[in-house]
Order: structure tokens, then sequence, then C-alpha cells
């Protein structure tokens, strides 16, 4: 049998990925040999194959509306190819139900996508292992792909006893104490604190719009800062939390760096340099498509230098070049910096972005974890919201409004469900916020022709709040005018653009 994982995450690592795969073949090879499935599926000379995906919360919840019309996250979806029912097989096997990879014959049984972010937190609220957590969801899927159907009332506890009968035996059986096991427990055996092999701080610097809130978000796994192809997007310096069991690296996504033009912009450049002064490591982005560094890049160069911090450079956007054009880049750069290593990189495609993690961290010292390893970033969801307001302003309102924008969330109020268990078992979030903007013509624009931007924009990030919180939300956006606030101290201060003392 052949199983092949394609991992779209990073909350289920490498290590963990390898293991996985061993005990969902052992699933495998134990579930075809049971006499409950059908004996023509295993007779000849195809191998059977079984394709597994792992992904984000947001890919999964597309999936479930796109195949069964639920906006909901869920932890497992089983695509069955084969017409099977209870094992059997209900038609024959067709020459067509056949593959050839390199003169190989496969029999394909169906398509597994888990998502193991959900996973995790069953993890966690059952007091098992991530481990036995995703493969019981494999092998829950393995039997659904068989024709087994848990949503039929008889097959329910059949389907349950079988799981269980074929975890026993690969070796992952249910603890006899797992009720004795809470969800602390399982938290602490990764406590803040420990000491790891590698952990520390990273930031990432370079001018604005090479790609470090893509980059971020694409290490995340969610949407942590916003994205947009106007440059200097973004503003505080936003961390990305990613962990492992035995590394956790804090990514720090800094505003470009460029000669500022007003006291919003003096905070930008500030924050850079102090995101990279109390960094461990610096990486330097650069685009792909421009061979000489120019003065942004020489600029945190020298900063790197100077502050005496290991610097890694990442060549961004290295699919939209050729190999050998990167090799005249690479050799300008050398010129102006002693690189660690230098990774080419595509943030939007997700390529070598795991080769990038792997020096970060090689770079990292030994120290306490600073964070619980089930966080990805210390923003608040209230801060996210007030981000992914103002994303939506940047992409509807396109040129006519420049970055004299601002976001303040007035109020943030959960409401929980009933039967509610814990502080985000919630029926709904109400947010009241004010687009804060410079004139009285940029108010007009923003509010559109019968409100019809506002609207618009109120939409469309209300839409990326609710997959942010996984919660119907009601978002109220009014518009406000605060003349040249960008350059008013009193004003920054209020949306929380305030210099930090050192």
């Amino acid at each position: 049998m052949s199983i092949t994982l394609e991992n779209k995450t990073r909350t289920f690592t490498k290590n963990e990925a390898g293991d996985f795969v061993s005990y969902v073949e052992k699933a495998l090879s134990l579930l075809l040999s049971m006499d409950y499935i059908d004996p023509l599926i295993r007779e000849g000379d195809a191998e059977i194959s079984v394709d597994i995906r792992l992904v984000g919360s947001d890919a999964i919840r597309k999936l479930n509306l796109q195949y069964r019309e639920k906006d909901k996250v869920t932890d497992v979806l089983s695509f069955p190819i084969l017409d099977m029912n209870d094992g059997k097989l209900q038609s024959k096997l067709m020459p067509y139900d056949f593959s050839y990879i390199e003169g190989k014959k496969y029999l394909p049984v169906g398509d597994v996508v888990i998502c193991p972010e959900r996973a995790r937190k069953q993890a966690l609220e059952y007091g098992h292992s991530m481990e036995r957590e995703m493969v019981f969801l494999a092998v829950h899927s393995l039997l659904h792909l068989m024709g087994f159907d848990h949503e039929n009332g008889k097959d329910e506890e059949l389907m349950f006893s079988k799981q269980e009968e074929i975890m026993t035996e690969i070796g992952l059986p249910r603890s006899s104490d797992v009720a004795l096991l809470n969800i602390e427990s399982s938290e602490d055996e990764h406590p803040v604190g420990e000491v790891l092999s590698h952990c520390g701080y990273c930031a990432l610097v370079g001018r604005p719009n090479v790609g470090k809130s893509t980059l971020l978000n694409t290490i995340s796994g969610m949407k942590l800062a916003i994205v947009s192809h106007k440059p200097q997007t973004t503003r505080n310096n936003i961390q990305a939390i990613y962990n492992k069991d035995d590394a956790q690296v804090i990514f720090v996504d800094t505003p470009g760096i460029h000669r500022p033009q007003s006291k919003l912009a003096e905070f930008m450049v500030d924050s850079s340099f102090r995101a990279a002064k109390g960094a461990d490591v610096i990486v330097l982005m650069a685009d792909g498509r421009f061979p000489k560094p120019a003065n942004v890049e020489m600029r945190a160069a020298e900063m790197a230098i100077k502050l005496k911090k290991p610097i890694i450079l990442a060549v961004n956007k290295a699919d939209a070049v050729t190999k050998e054009s990167l090799l005249p880049l690479i050799a300008n750069y050398s010129k102006i910096a002693d690189f660690v290593d230098i990774v080419p990189i595509s943030a939007l495609k997700d390529d070598g972005v795991d080769e990038l993690m792997d020096v970060i961290i090689s770079k990292l010292p030994s120290a306490p974890r600073y964070f619980p390893i089930e966080e990805v970033t210390d923003q608040s969801e209230r801060e996210i919201s007030a981000e992914l307001i103002r994303e939506q302003i940047l992409h509807y309102t396109n040129e006519e409004i420049p970055h004299g924008t601002a976001v303040e969330i007035d109020a943030f109020e959960e409401e929980l469900k009933d039967d509610a268990e814990d502080s985000y078992d919630r029926s709904l979030i109400k947010i009241h916020a004010s687009i804060i903007c410079e004139r009285d013509s940029h108010k007009s624009i923003l509010l559109g022709k019968n409100g019809q931007m506002i609207k618009r924009i109120g939409t469309a990030a209300r839409e990326n709040i609710e997959k942010m919180t996984d919660c119907k939300v009601f978002l109220d956006l009014h518009v406000k005018v605060r003349k040249d606030w960008k350059n008013r101290q009193v004003f920054l201060d209020e949306f929380g653009y305030k210099k930090k003392e050192e």
C-alpha cells in the first residue's frame, strides 16, 4: 500500500509527519487484512493508495462549504473514490479505477484532508497526544473510504469499535487512565520556562512591500499581518510564534525601512530598529527581481552589523526569476554583509520556507520557552480585527486613499452560547470600530455613494474576522476625520502608535 502525505501547514512538524505516515501505513495494512474488507480490492498486482493532505482551518472550512454546504471548521474530511458499502465493493473494478505512475500500477481508494490545528485542540481536550489524535482521524477516514458511515446509526458503534481495534493493534491504544487526564496535564508537556535547544526572537526587515507580512502569514498558517500591494502596509511590530517540541521562534514583522515623511512614518522606522535590536537573529528580505541592493537594504545590513546580530538573507519572489539570475544578486548582496546563510524563497507559494526555518532555528540560542506551545501570536483578536478592517480599506480604495487611515476598535463585545463550556464558546461578537482619515474628501470616498463603499469594506472585513474567530460577527463601522493626525502625537498615542522607551 502507498500513503502520500502533502503537508500544507506548519502546525504539524516534519518529525511528527514521519511518525504519522508510518502509523497510517500500519493501520491501512491491518485494515485491508480484515475479513470484513472485500478481498477483491487487494487481489492482483495493484498497490492500494491513499492521498492525505494536511491543511489549515481556512482551507478545510472552504472544503466544507464547497462539498458539504457547511460553513464550519472540522477536524477531517474523507473523499472516497471506490463505490463501497461496509467494506464491500458495490460494483466491479474497471480499468479506469487504476492509475499508473512510472510503470507501477495503483488502485486509489480515496483522499483524506485533516486539519492539524483542530486536531491539536482536540488532543488537549481529550487528554492524549497529538500523535494519537492525528492517527485516530486517519483511521476514521480509512474506514469511511471503505464504505463505513458513522452518520448511519447502525454503523456508529461498529466504526468506533473497529477504530479502537486498529489503534490498539498498531500500538496507540486508548490509555486506561485517560479519564484522569485533563487539558492542563497535556499542556504541561511543554510548559513555559522549559529549556529548549533553540529559542528566541527573529526580526524580519527589508524594504516596504518585499513580502515580510506574506512570509509571516505563511509561517503562522493564519492571517496575522495584512497584505497589500501598496508599500508601508505594516505599522506595528507583529509577533508570530512558531512552535516545535524542542524550539520556539518569535517572529517580529517590522514596518518597511524607508525615509520617514511624517511622525507616523518615524514611528514605523523606529519600530523596525527596536525590533532588530531586541532580536537574536535578523532576516533581511530582498526582492529577487532586483539584482542590486538599494539604500534600504544597505541600511538594514549596516544596522545588523552595528548590533552584532547574525543576519540571514532571504531572497523572496525567487520563483519569478531564473536560478542563473540569482547568482549576480547573491554576489552583490554578499558585498554589503557577511550573511550566515542565503536562502531563495517564495513566501506566497510557500517554497523554500522550510529551509529558511531550519537556518533560523539553528542560529537561535538555548533558552527557556517564552510562550505556551499552542499560541501562534501575541496579538489579541481585537488588534487583528483592526488590521483586517484596514486591509479592506487599502484593497477597495486603491490609490484614492493613501495610507492616511487608521482603525480604532471602540467596542469588542462577546456573547457566549447558553451551553458554553469556556470563553471561546461564543455565539456572536459585536465590534464597533472607527475609521480615522485626514480629510473630509477622504471621508466621502470611504463612505461611497449611498454608503456602498463602507458597506463593501465592512462585509469583506467581517468575513475575514469570522474566519479568524470561528464565530458570527456583527461589525459596525463609522468614519471620523482627524486632520493631519499622522503628525499629531496626541492622535498617534490614541491609535496605538506610541514610541516605546529604550
